[in-house]
Parts: structure tokens; C-alpha cells; sequence
């Protein structure tokens, strides 16, 4: 793999390899995208102290703190700044941590930011911002580690071990009217995870994708202020923990599998389903019978719409 130039190195600490891992994740590689801050980083420290060797990666300065903080810690992180939107950079965080660690074998996509517009005023650099950072930036790095894996699974003659974590949103089931280019990002990024659990599974390889209610830079203007005491149903260290399982060798056989996840609960999403049929009673419909048939029974309330109302995916929680 190439593209090792597009990214900014600091090898500060740990050094190639890193200390021994302890836990869970001993011995195991993982990648984090968007791990200089919020949830990303989060996530990043949870899969160290688990024991996984961490590349870390964002745009911001700040993805070296998040490596130190990891080093500091007994922990290996090696932070590679770079945009993630350029798969150049995807395919360059799996050549480092097979540089540094020895291998790879955890994906977490994390990266991302959001332009929030209605669409009739949304530019169009803002659509393709968005969707380059989130579901490009999830695919550059998917397709990387997939390349990768599936050689391994060739060399070793059968399945390997590895997982991808992905970030989506409940707002690919909202649709909320100011957040056109991130909710069709994110309905992107949840296909692109069962395409991958899909394709992936011959090899070993699991995906889920994870919705997370957490309490973050992005998300500032969502939640309530945090409590004054007690624990924070939206710190993003509830979400980490989740994803540091669906990480590890502890969660298989389960792919394919679509989380919200929040505080200490999950929820888990169903496939969608055909709600109704209706069959044209000659060889091709006609408007007047699309009128008659689908149209009248739609007027009168038998359907509600693809939207998923938010009441829908209340939890039992705060």
C-alpha cells in the first residue's frame, strides 16, 4: 500500500511496536479515524486500554495529544494526521499500523463533521464536504483494510480475525429537513456496513455500524448540559465501550448489526419490511388506479412514510 506522504507522522512515544497490550485486545492493531477529539478519542483511549496498539488519525493537531495521552499511559499509539476523505490516507493508517504493531485487525471509522442546511439553501460545497469526510471517509479506509484482510485470509488459507466499527446516525432513519447532506451521508454509511458484513464474512471479518448518542463538539447544541453530579448518560465513553466489544474477538459470530447506543443502553435496529402490496389489475398500472389503490389508502392515513417518527426510537432511559 502507498500514500504514506499524504499524512503527517508523530512517533512520539511507543516507538515501532509498542509495550505488550494487556487485556482483551493484547496483541491486536486497531485504527481510529477522527480520534483527536469527542467520540473518536474516546473510543481511541478505550481500545488502548484494552490492550490494543493504536493508530490515531485527524485533521486536527489535537490527534497528538490523544497518542501521548495513550503512551503516557503504558499504552502504543502512533497519531498520523491526514484527510481522511483522500483514500490515499485510508490505505496509508493500514501500512502504518502494519509498519509499527505488526499487523491490523480493528477498523473504527469515526470521522466527521456536519454543514447543517435546508436544502434549498445548502451549498453545494457543503454537500460534498459532508459527504466526502463521512461516508468517503469511511469507505477509503473500509476498502484499505479489506484489501488487507483478504490477502491475509489468502496467505493463512482461512478466515482471520478482524473487525470494522462504523459510525452512523439515527439521523438516517430522521431525516431531520435541516440535515439533508448529513442524514443521506450516514443512510450511505450504514449500507456501505452491511455491504461490508456482507462481502466480508468468507474472510473472517465482521461490520456493525454503531448510532451513538454522546455528547460531543458536533453535538453541543443536542443535548442538555451535563448533570452537575453523578454520571453523564451522554458521555462518550458509554458509546466506547460498546464499540471496544464490537471490536474485539469477545463479539463474534455478530456482524451485520445496527446499534444506537447511549449511557447503558443499546438499541438494536430491525430490517425494514414491505408494509403493504398492491398489484395492478391490468398489464401496467394506470394513474387512475395508482389513484384508487395506493393513492387512497395513503391519503387516509394507511401510510406514514419511510421517516421514522423520533418517538419510535425512544429508549428506556433519560
Amino acid at each position: 500500500m502507498s500514500g504514506g506522504a499524504a499524512t503527517d507522522r508523530d512517533d512520539t512515544g511507543g516507538g515501532a511496536g509498542g509495550p505488550a497490550g494487556r487485556g482483551p485486545l493484547a496483541g491486536r492493531v486497531a485504527v481510529v479515524t477522527g480520534a483527536g477529539q469527542g467520540l473518536g478519542r474516546a473510543e481511541a483511549l478505550a481500545l488502548a486500554a484494552a490492550g490494543a496498539s493504536v493508530i490515531v488519525n485527524d485533521l486536527a493537531e489535537s490527534v497528538a495529544d490523544t497518542a501521548e495521552e495513550i503512551n503516557a499511559s503504558g499504552g502504543a499509539a502512533l497519531a498520523m494526521r491526514g484527510d481522511i476523505g483522500d483514500w490515499e490516507v485510508g490505505a496509508s493508517l493500514v501500512q502504518a499500523a502494519v509498519d509499527a504493531f505488526g499487523g491490523f485487525h480493528i477498523l473504527v471509522n469515526n470521522a466527521g463533521f456536519i454543514r447543517d442546511r435546508m436544502l434549498f439553501s445548502l451549498p453545494e460545497e457543503d454537500w460534498d464536504a459532508v459527504v466526502r469526510v463521512h461516508l468517503r471517509g469511511h469507505a477509503g479506509t473500509s476498502r484499505a483494510a479489506m484489501a488487507y484482510w483478504r490477502e491475509c485470509s489468502k496467505a493463512v488459507g482461512g478466515p482471520v480475525e478482524a473487525s470494522v466499527v462504523n459510525t452512523t446516525s439515527e439521523s438516517f432513519l430522521l431525516a431531520p429537513p435541516g440535515q439533508p447532506n448529513y442524514a443521506a451521508a450516514k443512510a450511505g454509511v450504514t449500507a456501505l456496513t452491511l455491504s461490508t458484513a456482507q462481502g466480508a464474512a468468507r474472510y473472517g471479518v465482521r461490520a456493525n455500524a454503531v448510532a451513538p448518542r454522546a455528547r460531543t463538539a458536533m453535538t453541543s447544541a443536542t443535548f442538555r448540559p451535563a448533570p452537575a453530579e453523578g454520571p453523564d448518560p451522554f458521555a462518550p465513553e458509554h458509546v466506547a465501550t460498546v464499540v471496544t466489544w464490537l471490536a474485539s474477538p469477545a463479539s463474534a459470530p455478530i456482524t451485520g448489526q445496527v446499534l444506537i447506543t447511549y449511557s447503558t443502553h443499546i438499541g438494536v435496529l430491525a430490517r425494514p419490511r414491505v408494509e403493504a402490496v398492491y398489484t395492478a389489475s391490468g398489464d401496467t398500472w394506470t394513474a387512475d388506479e395508482l389513484s384508487k389503490t395506493f393513492g387512497a389508502e395513503a391519503r387516509a392515513g394507511a401510510h406514514n412514510g419511510y421517516a421514522v417518527p423520533p418517538a419510535e426510537l425512544r429508549l428506556n432511559g433519560p
